[in-house]
């Protein structure tokens, strides 16, 4: 799963990057929760939706994206990105949960993969996740999908409805492309958001990778 993730870069380098026509606004976040309104990237530009369709389902398995009720209608026609500079996951070690900060180890600015929907007037989103890789296999069983930016304007096409096609997006990202560190447990609390939440923590039972 996906139940935090971080955004702390610079308006024009994510306009930059995902080929908006101007610099979007949002706040500099280290702790985005799910309920909240998070930035997002559609082909038609950048907005404000809120994270969790019907405020609840923060995540859309990748294996059921494409069959399941709730989610096939928006995996083949209102995909998404979310620009993220990194996202967390918590680690179970006998039975205690450790969050940790991850990251593509070559890009400080990325996207995950996310499908919109409209209920009752309000546009949501849910992450798109996967199987683990390497990386994340000892810390967690699942992790979001993560778009490279060559592959943007594919996963955004407004006219690729076909599922098999998209499903060839919906991957766990390169390992040797990653990193990550444990951090600090204060990430647990929504209300704590500031940059001394990414710094790295002694590894716990773990290697720091």
């Amino acid at each position: 799963m996906c139940g935090r993730y971080a955004l702390h870069s610079n308006p024009d380098v994510v306009a930059l990057q995902f080929g908006l026509d101007r610099a979007p606004e949002f706040k500099a976040s280290y702790n985005i929760c799910p309920g909240g309104d998070i930035l997002v990237v559609t082909s038609k530009g950048a907005s404000r939706r809120r994270w969790g369709f019907g405020n609840r389902i923060a995540n859309a398995r990748g294996e059921s994206v494409a069959e399941r009720p709730s989610f096939r209608d928006a995996f083949r026609a209102w995909r998404c990105l979310v620009p993220a500079s990194g996202f967390y996951e918590w680690q179970t070690i006998a039975g205690q949960k450790h969050p940790w900060y991850l990251r593509p180890r070559d890009a400080e600015l990325f996207g995950l993969a996310g499908i919109s929907s409209l209920r009752q007037g309000v546009r949501s989103v849910s992450l798109i996740t996967t199987t683990p890789n390497d990386v994340m296999e000892p810390i967690h069983d699942r992790m979001p999908v993560i778009i490279t930016p060559e592959d943007y304007a594919a996963w955004l096409d407004p006219d690729e409805h076909d599922a098999e096609r998209l499903m060839r997006f919906v991957r766990p990202y390169p390992a040797e492309r990653m990193e990550g560190w444990p951090v600090s447990t204060r990430v647990n609390q929504p209300a704590n958001d500031e940059p001394a939440l990414l710094e790295p923590m002694a590894p716990r039972q773990s290697r720091l990778l």
